[in-house]
């Protein structure tokens, strides 16, 4: 749609009936005109422009079609009636044209109609201000605080009620179960990026968390693969999540499995999935080992830490390790215990394309996502039910996983499938 619409902003001889052409669209707003309403008076101009370009190639399809003394049998009907539509620019006001079907034999339900992809009908809500409730909803804000919040960050007044929250949330909860009892048995996963999301936020149960996997396909697409809540990522809740998705036709385990220290999840893949290879997170690794050097060491042992998993080779990598525990060994063991103890584990990605390397050296697409809201939302006076928050959770990262990167050079997945061997990220010869 954005390039259907740079198309004709760059084409100003095309009209569009009333609307005019595109040239002359962006008239000059009286000086008092704050940005916000420059803003939304824009992008409502840039819709009607939008939907009446949809409209004309709809038209364009059926102006062939002609009674025997010529006149078109597919005519303009004038609007349907105007409505307002939520965005996040703030309420734009639209009005769909519509067409008359004079055919002879044509049904009520047979006779053309015009329904705007863009604007489809009954829409109230652009689909980013249904991303945005749950991320108000896990910052703490009460369904009846809705309509405030959201006036004051679209600059004029919003209607939306409380029974409207409740009513998406119950939607929500629906999506979620047809969701978690998909058929998982045509899945096959070349990476998992495992990880326990804690939030800041009362909940029934103190101390659970959303245990959330992702996963790369064949064609190099990133798609959410399981969430759930569970008590402190234990080894009994991550070996139940997978349980669950075996009972749903997951029979094969992912070649590599990133994830943090965390044992639970390490246990219950060995139990699951044995084959699955461990890979753990570096960036995790890096908070862990800082986090036992004073901090006037901080710098000089992470740009160390970095040079390690950037390293080219193994061998490389491993001279660098092996400074790094020399270096800070004698006073600050527990620092050099903490990377010694997963030495292999951090290291497993070298056996892999090197062209994933920057995909599959940390959890980075399950931290990004959460990254506006992990360890960041304020206690709240209300106390969120599991459900509520599993839901909440889960229309997040479904708004995130649309613009997840597709990993660099997928077309080595399927090598990576069949067995073939990488050394130091390059494939061996035959």
């Amino acid at each position: 749609m954005k390039d259907f619409i740079r198309n004709f902003i760059e084409s100003p001889q095309l009209t569009f009936g009333t609307v005019g052409t595109v040239e002359n669209v962006w008239t000059a707003w009286p000086e008092e005109s704050s940005l916000g309403e420059i803003v939304r008076e824009g992008a409502e101009k840039l819709v009607k422009i939008a939907v009446m370009a949809e409209f004309e190639n709809f038209f364009s399809q059926y102006s062939h079609l002609k009674e025997e003394n010529g006149k078109q049998l597919v005519v303009r009907n004038g609007f349907h009636r105007e409505r307002n539509v939520m965005t996040a620019a703030g309420n734009i006001r639209v009005k769909i044209p519509r067409l008359c079907d004079r055919r002879e034999g044509k049904g009520k339900k047979d006779r053309l109609r015009f329904h705007s992809k863009m604007i489809p009908p009954y829409l109230r809500r652009a689909n980013e201000m249904d991303e945005f409730i749950p991320y108000l909803y896990l910052k703490g804000i009460s369904s009846g605080d809705f309509s405030d919040v959201l006036s004051q960050l679209l600059g004029e007044k919003v209607s939306l009620s409380a029974q409207t929250v409740s009513r998406l949330k119950k939607q929500w909860e629906i999506e979620y179960s047809e969701w978690s009892q998909r058929d998982l048995s045509t899945r096959r996963y070349v990476y998992w990026w495992a990880d326990g999301v804690h939030f800041n936020i009362r909940m029934e149960s103190e101390g659970n968390c959303m245990l959330v996997i992702v996963g790369a396909l064949s064609d190099g697409t990133k798609e959410l693969v399981a969430v759930k809540e569970g008590p402190r990522e234990s080894e009994l809740s991550w070996q139940n999540l997978l349980l669950d998705l075996k009972r749903h036709g997951l029979s094969f385990g992912p070649l590599m499995a990133i994830g943090d220290g965390a044992l639970g999840f390490w246990n219950a893949i060995n139990k699951e999935y044995p084959e699955t290879r461990h890979q753990r997170c570096w960036v995790h690794k890096t908070a862990n080992i800082l986090d036992k050097l004073p901090k006037s060491l901080q710098p000089e042992a992470k740009g160390m830490i970095h040079e390690i998993y950037m390293s080219p080779t193994r061998n490389a990598a491993l001279k660098v390790f092996d400074d790094f525990v020399r270096l800070f060994k004698t006073k600050y063991h527990k620092a050099t215990d903490c990377l010694v103890k997963d030495k292999e584990q951090l290291l497993t990605f070298y056996d892999f394309p090197a062209e994933h390397w920057v995909h599959i050296r940390s959890t980075n697409v399950i931290e990004s996502t959460f990254s506006t809201v992990r360890l960041r939302t304020y206690k709240t006076k209300g106390c969120l039910s599991r459900q509520t928050a599993l839901t909440m959770v889960f229309k997040l990262i479904q708004a995130a996983e649309k613009k997840w990167q597709r990993i660099h050079n997928y077309k080595l997945l399927p090598v990576v499938l069949s067995g073939e061997e990488f050394i130091d990220g390059v494939l061996k010869a035959a």
